[in-house]
């Protein structure tokens, strides 16, 4: 939110500077910002009224204008401007000013004609981003007057960034309550006369559901002066901001929702057809919003409807066929209170987001609707004319106040500070809490209504602790009798896992669990993704499926900073899509390209290979490495001959591999990359350690090559071995592979060690080389192998 300081001091007299004033407000839980106002210096630019203004003999598009700026002569200023016409009156900038875009006015010869000087818009002014034309000006503004004076630029904004349970200081009068209760000066509320009943005429009003919304109040003004503009005073506040201009009625309730946080809405009263009634819609209705969105109104919404159908997305945005126009003469004007979730569903589900429901949405003054309407109702009699007609409405009158009980042992117990009962009574008076004394060193605390986020004793202590400044509670260490919950001895915490890859080499990264829906798209086609309702950009559209989308835009931001060589991994939660919504797992993902080893002068440079990402995976499974079996599968995002599914057994636990190339050729990668993703539950699985006594008896080996097809698969060979053989077999090791003409092509030799050990007696020569024979016929028959001579 941003407030306009100027607007802010006259609600209550702080003695801050804008900067002092936003760190008191920073360390009081509101982060806020002191922004100078722009366009605060415009020297030598005068309020201007054009009293002639002639088309350029020379140019169809250009006018010559006569320009009163209260010197002894008019001025003759040449424009292009669309708006610019007899009677207005705009800022002229006079030759030798310099504008805050660093241009110098001087005097110009355009086609022909002299020109003594510029006539401005908002833009040229530094005041909005873009202008389609020249700024107006009141009409009543006094040619010559400054316009920096007369639009009072001399002013600081303050920019809030609020927590979603500060609703109540979405407004000045809010925050002018926080400042005063900040630095004890009392607040010096303007005096807002109520606005002057004139007519006897109420429109019907209903509420259908009393929960959703608890007040709805409105009245009729007729015969408005259509025509009439927004006052400048009222324009700068609203831009001020953030909120632009768009016609007096629309202005006058956005500036009420600025100044008193009341949201409200005016209805074009000869478009309503009937009484107005507050209930959610009926299936198939549908309503085209003031924004030009058509919404179709299928869950029920709660909406503001007539006798023809709903009228108003109730809390978030108008109907466009009943909003307020230029020839508008009289209105319904509404000010209402909905309940937070009614309006938040209904804004998230379309998509919507406005002033309106970003403070329904947060939690609204019930006790603020009336004096809302009465303010609302003066300045559009003010600024507009009008009949004002009496107040209508239904739904509760007078809300209650919350009534809480506050401990002063408590207090202390959590700030670990002594706070004196008077202090504690003198801090919670200023936010507008009443206290009584109970017995028991407690308080009866009553709650004002515009704080709906104070329910609990809890929210009164922290109260308490912002007044009294957290720079003025010392930190203490907190004794607490806590008894951590014990590992189980079969799983390893997370933080042995991350010491292993780190050991090795790999350095751990922290993505967003969100990404880019094209991406993953791209990389898991046939995963079921979750994707995002309401992202916070573009390229952040879905929960990640896995880590990969993840790691690849983090190995590209470093890619392009000449980080070559790269090794990253990441441990965090992925989600699927499942029936009913999603589920999450957590896994451990990593990233590997670049050289094998760091450059030296021992050894020559190499590319990582699977083999080497194939080492750290089973360093990462420790103990379970010899269980840990790599299966050739084909996965979407890996290379068809280059990837493995990596399995516990029978159990898939990830994948492993380089990545496709036409998946790299999409990413744009200069070099492909090595990826794997694990289960966490697997990889943080450990035997418990049990005691083995060394065999008594040696061990005997036998060392055999294999002639192989290429394409088999060595672990056939390993595993053909352990399941065959009829006596101890301790390890199979493969200690060689060779590839030659003398073999043959599409032939490989794979050298194999059998360390056979029993360790109740000495094996036999005999029992060792028939077991042998028995592996030798049985690699012949299942994996077509021969012993090599």
């Amino acid at each position: 939110m941003k407030l306009s300081l100027n607007w802010l001091r006259e609600w209550v007299a702080f003695d801050e500077t804008p900067a002092e004033l936003a760190t008191r407000l920073t360390l009081a839980g509101l982060e806020g910002e002191a922004l100078p106002q722009p366009g605060r210096d415009l020297a030598g630019i005068l309020a201007g009224k054009i009293i002639a203004a002639v088309p350029h003999p020379q140019a169809d598009r250009l006018q010559v204008c006569t320009v009163e700026v209260g010197q002894a002569q008019p001025l003759t200023i040449v424009c292009g401007a669309s708006n610019a016409r007899v009677g207005i009156v705009v800022p002229c900038a006079t030759v030798g000013t310099v504008l805050p875009n660093g241009i110098t006015i001087t005097q110009a010869n355009l086609r022909g004609v002299d020109s003594a000087g510029m006539l401005c818009s908002a833009e040229e002014l530094g005041l909005v981003d873009k202008a389609d034309g020249l700024l107006e000006l009141d009409d009543n503004v006094r040619p010559g007057t400054p316009v920096a004076e007369h639009l009072a630029l001399n002013d600081t904004i303050l920019a809030l960034e609020l927590t979603p349970n500060r609703g109540d200081c979405l407004s000045v009068l809010g925050l002018a309550r926080e400042v005063s209760a900040l630095t004890d000066i009392p607040m010096r509320r303007p005096s807002l006369p109520p606005a002057v009943v004139v007519g006897d005429k109420v429109l019907k009003v209903e509420v259908a559901d009393g929960d959703a919304c608890p007040l709805y109040a409105g009245r009729m003004i007729k015969r408005l002066k259509p025509g009439r503009r927004t006052p400048d005073w009222m324009r700068e506040r609203l831009r001020r901001s953030g909120i632009r201009c768009i016609h007096p009625i629309v202005d006058i309730t956005n500036f009420v929702m600025i100044e008193l946080g009341q949201p409200m809405h005016a209805f074009d009263l000869a478009k309503l057809q009937g009484g107005v009634t507050v209930r959610h819609a009926k299936p198939g209705e549908s309503l085209t919003l003031l924004n030009d969105q058509q919404v179709a109104l299928a869950h029920g919404e709660l909406v503001i409807a007539d006798d023809s159908g709903p009228i108003a997305l109730a809390g978030v945005m108008g109907g466009k066929p009943t909003g307020v126009v230029r020839e508008t003469e009289a209105i319904f004007l509404e000010s209402a209170l909905f309940a937070p979730p009614a309006v938040a569903g209904t804004a998230r589900r379309h998509k919507l987001h406005s002033d309106s429901s970003h403070r329904f949405e947060r939690g609204v003054d019930p006790g603020l609707q009336r004096i809302a309407l009465d303010r609302a109702s003066q300045l559009i009699v003010q600024i507009c004319g009008g009949e004002v007609h009496p107040i209508t409405q239904a739904g509760r009158h007078q809300p209650e106040l919350a009534g809480l009980n506050l401990r002063h042992a408590r207090i202390e117990q959590l700030l670990g500070v002594a706070v004196p009962p008077k202090d504690v009574e003198a801090l919670l008076s200023r936010l507008g809490m009443t206290l009584r004394h109970e017995r028991g060193g407690s308080w009866q605390v009553k709650v004002p209504s515009h704080r709906t986020d104070l329910q609990l004793e809890v929210d009164l202590i922290e109260e308490i602790a912002r007044l009294l400044g957290y720079d003025r509670i010392a930190a203490q260490p907190y004794a607490a009798a806590l008894a951590p919950a014990p590992l189980p001895e079969r799983l390893q915490p997370l933080n042995r896992v991350r010491d292993v890859l780190v050991a090795r080499g790999w350095f751990e990264v922290v993505n967003l669990a969100f990404t880019d829906a094209g991406t993953q798209a791209d990389l898991l086609p046939n995963l079921a993704r979750v994707a995002v309702d309401n992202p916070i950009a573009e390229t952040l559209g879905e929960l990640r499926a896995s880590l990969w989308p993840g790691l690849l835009h983090t190995y590209r931001f470093n890619l392009q900073r000449q980080a070559l060589r790269q090794r990253l991994f990441e441990i965090g939660v992925c989600f699927a899509a499942t029936a009913d919504g999603f589920e999450e797992h957590e896994v451990i993902g990593g990233l590997l390209s670049g050289s094998a080893a760091t450059e030296q002068w021992d050894q020559s440079d190499r590319a990582v290979d699977f083999f080497d990402l194939k080492a750290d995976l089973e360093a990462l499974f420790g103990p379970l490495a010899p269980d840990l079996v790599f299966v050739a599968a084909a996965h979407p995002a890996l290379h068809p001959g280059q990837s493995a599914q990596l399995r516990l057994g029978d159990r898939p636990v990830g994948w492993a591999g380089r990545i496709h190339p036409a998946r790299q050729q999409a990413l744009d990668l200069p070099d492909p990359v090595l990826m794997f993703e694990v289960s966490a539950d697997a990889v943080r699985e450990r035997r418990v350690p049990r005691a083995q006594a060394l065999s008594e008896y040696p061990s005997s080996r036998r060392d055999l090559a294999l002639v192989v097809a290429e394409a088999l698969p060595v672990q056939h060979l390993v595993d053909c071995a352990r399941a065959q053989a009829d006596i101890p077999l301790v390890e199979v090791k493969v200690f060689d592979l060779y590839r030659g003409e003398s073999l043959g092509e599409g032939f490989k030799s794979v050298a194999i060690g059998l360390i056979f050990n029993d360790y109740s007696r000495t094996l036999t020569t005999e029992e060792i080389d028939r077991c042998v024979a028995t592996l030798v016929e049985q690699w012949k028959i299942q994996c077509q192998a021969s012993v090599r001579a």
